[in-house]
């Protein structure tokens, strides 16, 4: 096993950078869990490759090592619908929506069953209105900032 482990720990890239890093099982951190991010998903707050690597770096010591006292499991969501498992793992990362939607009256109503945005605003922060666009009034929704939750609910 010891040649195997040391076989695997000789290959590299150019860069330095471990091809097949040994670790991750036993008393230590294995790969973080993580959602998909801006690449699939409707309503991220963050995508999850950046800070996936960016953490995983920083413990990578940990991933070879294996010195905790017990497995450790890392997770990130990119937003409060937390599919990527934050809320049963040790440590959890959330990416959080801080401003309420933009909204693009010229394609609103067009593209966006209003009456659908407004009911799926769970603190009734969306509502119906009509504005000006272009020198004719085109139906389309305001937000009331101060009851905006930042769910997402109103563009999903």
């Amino acid at each position: 096993m010891e040649a195997l482990r040391d076989d695997l720990n000789s290959r590299k890239f150019d860069g330095g950078s471990f091809k097949f890093p040994v670790g991750g099982t036993g008393a230590g951190i294995s790969n973080m869990v993580h959602t998909q991010g801006w690449l699939h998903c409707h309503t991220p707050a963050t995508d999850a490759s950046g800070p996936v690597k960016a953490v995983m770096d920083a413990l990578f010591e940990e991933f070879k090592d294996m010195r905790m006292p017990a497995p450790v499991r890392i997770a990130l969501a990119c937003c409060i619908n937390m599919c990527g498992a934050v809320h049963c793992s040790d440590i959890g990362l959330v990416g959080i929506h801080r401003k309420p939607p933009m909204v693009d009256h010229e394609w609103a109503d067009q593209l966006c069953e209003i009456p659908l945005a407004v009911s799926a605003c769970p603190t009734a922060a969306v509502r119906p209105t009509k504005v000006e666009h272009n020198g004719k009034k085109v139906n389309s929704i305001a937000i009331k900032e101060d009851r905006c939750m930042y769910c997402g609910n109103c563009y999903t």
